[in-house]
């Protein structure tokens, strides 16, 4: 699962994604464009489940889930027709599920802010950049939208009736893409072959958004309270159904070295009991709709992941396609169970809380399974 992280240039793209990452891959530099192809960094999510059940087992192997981001380079506005790097970069948002949308909010005059003319740097003004970006992101789809629908419409005049309704609802989409509205806000006709015509155009504007809204140090001292952009960008996200969260970039990038006890140090010291990274990667996980089930032994502790709603013989294939071609149950403890049991295996079977599931059993978050299977 990938997420692009995007932004103007100069917001703090590469210093998030260096801290990320916990490498300097990312060229971080104060001038636009400096990252010119795409890194991309696979980053583990933090699960404190998972790392109870290794402490428990003392396990030789502990294998977290796993989210992939990719560092995009600086959009500006006017990319959709070429300006800046333009469209090489719309097609690298395009490979991706979801974005996270870095906002600059924090002022400091030794880092130029640009949203359209690289020689014409401006003020710092969030909501004036998410509008920056979403156009382009707008423009783009609407282009792609108006020319499949006039391929359809001319399908259409030699009877073809599938291609006429798919004709009418993408005219439909055009007309709300020009009133300025990204993709995400359209409601999409529930027609069977609707999923498969977005996977093919791929919508810029239809992708699930995560704002992260970058602050300075002295914001993250005082717990992001006092700063005056964060309140408009959470506006903004409540209104189109995305989330807003606070990090600071340059103190995560500055911690990521830290080993556990001195970042659990830092946070003691800063008040809070989690990074906003680690706020940042749960948060993408749970955007793109996934959810984790855990196995458990000396051998290896290990979460995996699968969408909301899977069920237990194509969750059991996660782990191998024989599990699922031979499912025969799946035996399953409750992380709520097992925690309540203060993590005594004996005392959760004595309650009869370790269940015996089959095929219709749709997996829940923080399940541990054991599957039985035969093939």
């Amino acid at each position: 699962m990938k997420l692009g992280i995007v932004g103007l240039p100069n917001v703090g793209k590469s210093t998030l994604f260096n801290a990320l990452t916990s490498t300097q891959n990312a060229q971080a530099a104060n001038y636009p464009f400096c990252t010119i192809e795409p890194n991309s960094g696979i980053v583990p999510v933090p699960d404190a489940r998972l790392d109870k059940l290794a402490e428990l087992w003392e396990t030789d192997k502990k294998t977290p889930a796993i989210v992939e981001f990719r560092d995009i380079a600086g959009l500006v506005k006017g990319a959709s027709q070429g300006a800046g790097l333009g469209n090489k970069f719309l097609g690298h948002i395009r490979e991706c599920e979801a974005i996270v949308h870095v906002v600059r909010c924090f002022d400091d005059d030794n880092i130029v802010h640009v949203v359209e003319d690289v020689n014409k740097p401006v003020g710092v003004d969030p909501i004036r950049d998410i509008d920056a970006i979403d156009l382009e992101l707008i423009l783009s789809d609407l282009e792609v939208v108006q020319n499949r629908a006039g391929r359809q419409a001319k399908a259409a005049k030699t009877g073809n009736k599938a291609a006429a309704a798919e004709a009418e609802w993408l005219q439909q989409l055009a007309a709300h893409l020009e009133s300025g509205k990204p993709a995400r806000s359209f409601e999409f006709p529930e027609e069977d072959s609707v999923p498969a015509v977005l996977r093919e155009i791929g919508l810029l504007s239809a992708k699930p958004v995560i704002y992260a809204c970058n602050m300075s140090e002295d914001d993250l001292m005082d717990g992001f309270a006092s700063n005056q952009y964060y309140p408009l960008v959470q506006q903004r996200a409540k209104e189109e159904g995305a989330l807003a969260l606070p990090i600071c970039a340059k103190a995560e990038e500055d911690i990521a070295g830290y080993s556990a006890e001195e970042k659990l140090a830092f946070l003691s010291e800063m008040g809070i009991t989690t990074t906003g990274l680690d706020n940042l990667i749960k948060a993408s996980y749970e955007l793109l709709g996934l959810i984790s089930f855990l196995t458990d032994g000396k051998k290896e502790c290990r979460a995996w992941t699968i969408r909301k709603g899977t069920k237990a013989p194509q969750a059991a294939g996660k782990i191998h396609s024989d599990f699922e071609r031979g499912f025969i149950r799946a035996s399953v403890i409750g992380w709520k169970d097992l925690e309540a049991a203060d993590f005594d295996y004996a005392a959760v079977k004595a309650k009869g809380q370790q269940r015996t599931e089959g095929k219709e059993y749709v997996v829940q978050d923080g399940d541990v399974i054991e599957f039985l299977f035969n093939v």
